[in-house]
């Protein structure tokens, strides 16, 4: 079983590039013809926030346009929200792809939910502060995602939400990443749970790994642009056009889950290492 993680998708409205200068549904669109042309089929796609620019439904429309291909190849799609998305308008634009998830599975307050990828549970949270940039969780929340935990005790999960709960050293996404009131709790009832294989999150547009409550807790490059590594403190907040990736999450019996980064593009090869005879080629 694999599934995959792409995140912060900034899609705008037709013909509106995001920051004037990123064509981010074209890239999307790229992103999902490399999926398409993989030679094995991912079970899920996990799509961890910021998946519109604006939270509009126009925009919403336009990611479900470019996204179709997949939902035409019939790849399971799980979303969730970030600080540029909307929730009601979330609602409407996703609401076949949650309809198949049971009632009792879902937060009837926020865009949360719970469902089953092979021998693997996925509990998406949603981080979504209205207004700001920063993300919160806050009391009803995470009691949601303590009786979500209780459900199942012995299954492996996975925990997908937005806004990391933790710095990353990229000081002007830290300052707007998940409440620092929030992490402690959050922390609690993952350790407490003893089940939580791994955390998903986005918003740092970068691959970055971290431990957290007794568990790995990462962010995702984005198919578009990428948060600019840079840990001054005093740096300026920007992004670079390094090359689009997604993650891809395998889960091997006995181990856990793994990880790998899967860029985006044309590259040359795979070529073979050995001659037909079974030597290596030197």
């Amino acid at each position: 079983m694999h599934f995959l993680q792409l995140t912060d998708l900034h899609i705008k409205r037709p013909g509106r590039l995001a920051y004037r200068r990123v064509d981010s549904a074209a890239y999307l669109a790229r992103c999902a013809a490399h999926i398409l042309a993989q030679p094995q089929k991912p079970d899920a796609i996990v799509l961890t926030g910021d998946l519109v620019d604006a939270g509009a439904p126009e925009e919403y429309a336009h990611l479900r346009a470019v996204l179709a291909p997949l939902d035409a190849a019939g790849i399971r799609m799980l979303p969730v929200l970030g600080n540029h998305d909307g929730r009601e308008a979330a609602r409407a634009a996703f609401a076949d792809w949650l309809a198949p998830i049971p009632a009792a599975a879902q937060d009837p307050h926020a865009l949360q939910y719970w469902t089953d990828i092979g021998d693997v549970r996925l509990i998406v949270l949603d981080t979504l502060d209205t207004g700001h940039p920063g993300g919160r969780l806050g009391v009803q929340r995470l009691d949601w995602l303590a009786d979500a935990l209780a459900q199942q005790t012995q299954r492996p999960t996975v925990i997908a939400m937005h806004h990391p709960p933790f710095a990353t050293g990229i000081r002007h996404m830290d300052v707007q990443s998940l409440a620092e009131e929030d992490i402690a709790p959050l922390a609690q009832i993952v350790r407490a749970a003893g089940n939580v294989d791994r955390i998903l999150c986005g918003h740092l547009h970068r691959s970055i790994d971290v431990r957290f409550a007794g568990t790995v807790a990462s962010t995702c490059p984005s198919p578009a642009h990428q948060v600019a590594l840079d840990l001054d403190p005093d740096g300026e907040p920007g992004f670079v056009m390094e090359p689009p990736a997604y993650k891809v999450h395998t889960w091997v019996p006995g181990q856990g889950l793994v990880s790998h980064l899967a860029y985006v593009g044309e590259f040359d090869g795979p070529h073979p290492f050995f001659e037909a005879d079974g030597r290596l080629i030197d």
